[in-house]
């Protein structure tokens, strides 16, 4: 019994040790706007999103890194694609992150031409983007990191951002965060609230 006993204790104790060691370090520090309020009035005033990000990890030196986006149109995903891959931008000193903190801002808006526009902005460098919109100024950048309480870890994509359309109450009032804080079934967010479109964004470290 004293063997079986022992045999327990050591197999509990290599699976605390191996789940400990698992466990990603990787974290996300985020803050919107600017420490400016005019700057931030005046962003508000032409329906600007700015986002601040900074990922920290000690096993994060070293990873490129992927952002894929997923459009969803009436509750169906109709393109899945890569906003970008570190390792194809043909510079070499772009292809990892070279130190234990990657920082990121992304700033977007609805153009005039009824397209979300998306800047994502690293120190080096910076990527602009396109995509299809409803004729909406609804429009809303969520991190879903913070808002939905979304796990992150290396070598697997996890959900980063989402940029939604609110939730239309009947009494005709709009709710964000009741779409953004509603779990993490966010594929599905467009059949549940009846969301004619929006956008998910995915990173992945590896």
């Amino acid at each position: 019994m004293k063997k079986l006993l022992t045999l327990l204790f050591l197999l509990l104790c290599i699976y605390i040790t191996e789940a400990q060691q698992s466990k990603s370090d990787l974290k996300l520090i985020s803050g919107y706007g600017s420490k400016n309020q005019e700057l931030n009035d005046v962003l508000r005033f032409e329906g600007i999103n700015y986002l601040k990000l900074k990922f920290v990890g000690k096993e994060l030196k070293n990873k490129s890194y992927t952002l894929y986006v997923k459009e969803i149109w009436d509750g169906k995903i109709v393109k899945d694609t890569v906003v970008f891959d570190s390792k194809n931008l043909g510079v070499k000193a772009f292809e990892k992150v070279n130190d234990s903190v990657l920082k990121l801002k992304v700033i977007s808006k609805l153009t005039s031409e009824k397209k979300l526009k998306l800047n994502f902005k690293f120190p080096r460098f910076g990527i602009t983007k396109e995509y299809k919109a409803i004729d909406s100024n609804d429009y809303s950048l969520r991190n879903m990191v913070d808002e939905s309480n979304m796990e992150i870890s290396y070598n697997k994509k996890f959900y980063l951002l989402a940029y939604i359309l609110p939730y239309e109450i009947s009494d005709g009032s709009k709710s964000w965060c009741e779409v953004g804080t509603s779990g993490k079934d966010i594929e599905n967010w467009g059949k549940k609230f009846g969301i004619k479109h929006y956008l998910i964004f995915e990173m992945k470290f590896e």
